[in-house]
């Protein structure tokens, strides 16, 4: 086989990758897509779309199961095999259109193999062949963590890498980590039916920068599982069970385990220290986080592989910023990043967009508990807190309440804008909506910044709102 040359080769196939390469080609380089299996992304694997498609599943056995609050009688059956296969089959499709943009590459674009450094323009690809290059992305994203203690769990020790290949639904599942993908998976799984304790070395919950909004989401999780904070068990597999140890004594057996404390960035084996890149005890290069190059190298890391904003709009913009900067090495630009934006799909969803509560910021809160259209759909829980500087100009939000996913976007979109509480309340609420709810944060932000509230919007509100 022969070698190879390019002006950009990407490493990796994931969002960041594709766009990566895409965009350096716009650019008019000549590109290589190095990756060992080109099996989709992430997201679409093994992520963000199965994951939905659980939780989905997870929320209709939730609104059957409490539908008796409307009037309705129902007795709800669970099917795990069937909740499973659907998981898959959806899933698959998603993947499929992945595979459907990689088969429109440009012929020889496209590389099976695994790759790593020889120098900084000089990468050795494992089927024997040398790839010459201008420039370099490393795109090669993220891996969940496992440690040491579960690795002789086999097959009973789950991550999101292999938890939706279950054939159906374990009867008890201990979750160890209480992050954004660990208690996605945990209610879902426990709103199936499913018997779920999650274990956390944290005191505390802390997927938001609100101890409000932790405490509100704290509440809601407890009503669908069993939350162990401040504990580290040890495990052992007994037979086809896995006991945790922890505490003074205490233990408990499951079917299986899910590990969910996070994905480091999957750098391993590329050899980085032979490009001349310093590198931190984990390995990692330091890089620009404007213009994502490495050092002064022909050398850019974007998407999860960076560990800096692992989340997948992030990546795309990311990749798409890499490939461009890698075309036109050395003459990289700057990417316009957008605002901190994270949504955690529980039931509240919880979210945190651009800044939050500091010295020199004033907040808001709406309470969810008592708002009128969360109490028609019997939903009525969390609260938003909005942010905003001294002059009333909104930085941001932390919040946990019914579709608060959807509440989220219309606050960063506010917040991209530079809109201020008052420009907010000018705008439309139609009634009974939950955007509704919003508007008594945006009053407490009014009159903290002696803003004068429209005259038009400071009438009493309807009733229930």
């Amino acid at each position: 086989m022969s070698d190879l040359t390019c002006d950009v080769a990407v490493i990796g196939a994931g969002t960041a990758g594709m766009t990566a390469e895409n965009a350096a080609r716009k650019a008019g380089a000549r590109t290589l897509l190095i990756d060992p299996a080109f099996a989709g992304t992430v997201c679409a694997s093994v992520g963000c779309m199965p994951s939905k498609l659980l939780i989905a599943a997870a929320r209709a056995a939730h609104d059957a199961a409490r539908a008796e609050i409307f009037g309705i009688a129902t007795d709800p059956v669970i099917d795990g095999a069937a909740v499973m296969r659907r998981v898959r089959a959806e899933r698959d499709r998603f993947v499929a259109g992945v595979q459907n943009s990689l088969d429109r590459l440009p012929p020889d674009v496209a590389i099976r193999a695994r790759a790593w450094f020889e120098g900084p323009t000089a990468l050795r690809l494992d089927d024997g062949r040398r790839v010459t290059t201008r420039a370099t992305v490393i795109a090669t994203g993220s891996a969940p963590a496992i440690p040491d203690p579960y690795r002789d769990l086999g097959d009973l020790c789950l991550t999101n890498r292999n938890i939706f290949e279950l054939e159906t639904l374990p009867d008890s599942l201990a979750v160890i980590g209480a992050g954004n993908v660990g208690l996605e998976l945990a209610q879902a799984m426990a709103r199936l039916g499913v018997q779920v304790t999650v274990f956390d070395r944290g005191d505390t919950l802390g997927i938001s920068r609100s101890d409000e909004v932790n405490e509100a989401i704290r509440t809601a999780l407890e009503r669908d599982l069993t939350l162990r904070m401040g504990t580290s068990p040890e495990p052992r597999r007994e037979g086809e069970r896995v006991r945790l140890d922890w505490g003074d004594g205490q233990s408990q057996h499951f079917d299986r385990v899910l590990l969910a404390v996070g994905r480091p960035p999957q750098i391993d084996g590329l050899d980085l220290e032979k490009t001349g890149a310093s590198l931190d005890d984990k390995g990692m290069p330091d890089f620009s986080r404007d213009t994502l190059q490495i050092a002064d190298l022909p050398i850019y890391i974007a998407g999860d592989s960076n560990g800096f904003r692992p989340i997948l709009h992030e990546a795309s913009t990311e990749g798409a910023v890499a490939g461009r900067n890698a075309a036109h090495h050395p003459d990289p630009r700057s990417l316009d990043r957008t605002p901190h934006f994270t949504i955690t799909f529980t039931d509240p969803p919880v979210a945190s967009l651009g800044e939050g509560p500091g010295p020199q910021s004033l907040s808001g809160t709406a309470d969810y508990s008592d708002q009128g259209r969360a109490k028609v759909d019997a939903v009525a829980h969390g609260l938003v807190q909005i942010h905003a500087d001294r002059h009333g100009r909104l930085i941001g939000a932390d919040l946990c309440a019914p579709q608060g996913d959807h509440l989220a976007h219309h606050l960063v979109w506010a917040v991209m804008d530079r809109v201020t509480a008052a420009d907010f309340l000018r705008r439309p609420f139609y009634h009974p909506t939950l955007e509704e709810g919003l508007k008594s944060a945006l009053r407490q932000i009014c009159k903290a910044s002696e803003t004068e509230i429209p005259a038009d919007r400071d009438l009493k509100d309807p009733p229930g709102s």
